[in-house]
């Protein structure tokens, strides 16, 4: 059902800094392309009722001011968005606010790619310990069930990504992420030690969960 190889190899992943009011931030970014339209792309990522068919059950309003929830995930607020082209919100979570800025690039009638950024203040505790494979695997995992959602129009069972994370494909995959995110980390100029530790504590931390 899943190509653990060509899933890894199918995301663009890079990690780099913006400079925000509050100060210095750390750029975790994810892109992906899919044999779909631009409009079919935004609906799967804005839809309120199709997003629980591939990534987790949501509430709340999805629209500027709204606030959502994702079931036993994050919660947030509605920033800005602007259809069919991009949106951005807060993404909080275990006491942290953080933010998303997702974009959707028409690249052709059967092509469109999607590009999700995930911003978090320098002094993000989580960063400190785990580098950016703490929200890159998570992201990673989430492409997953969009790819599996495109493909082939199903919808996934909520608990198929608790299931699949403790099958031996999904355990490698979040393996090969951790070490995905390793290589972004340094590609973005991080200290090779200091990523190895990160990337190795944060591959851990995933499989001990699964």
């Amino acid at each position: 059902m899943i190509d653990v190889n060509h899933q890894i190899s199918a995301v663009r992943r890079a990690v780099g800094s913006r400079v925000l009011e509050a100060g210095e931030a750390r750029v975790v970014t994810v892109g992906q392309s899919y044999a779909t339209d631009a409009a079919d792309l935004w609906d799967a990522c804005t839809n309120i009722d199709r997003i629980p068919r591939w990534f987790l059950p949501i509430t709340g309003d999805l629209k500027v001011g709204g606030q959502y929830q994702l079931e036993g995930n994050a919660s947030g607020t509605i920033l800005t968005c602007d259809p069919p082209r991009a949106f951005t919100a807060t993404w909080e979570y275990g006491g942290a606010v953080s933010w998303i800025e997702v974009h959707v690039t028409d690249q052709g009638p059967d092509e469109a790619r999607l590009e999700l950024e995930h911003i978090a203040h320098v002094d993000d505790d989580t960063w400190r310990q785990f580098g950016p494979g703490a929200v890159g695997i998570g992201w990673d995992l989430g492409l997953v069930g969009l790819a599996i959602h495109l493909d082939t129009g199903e919808s996934l069972d909520p608990t198929f990504g608790q299931q699949w994370t403790a099958t031996e494909d999904g355990r490698r995959f979040m393996s090969l992420s951790s070490e995905a995110w390793f290589d972004a980390d340094v590609a973005g100029g991080a200290d090779p030690e200091a990523a190895r530790a990160h990337a190795d504590r944060c591959a851990a931390a995933y499989l001990a969960e699964a």
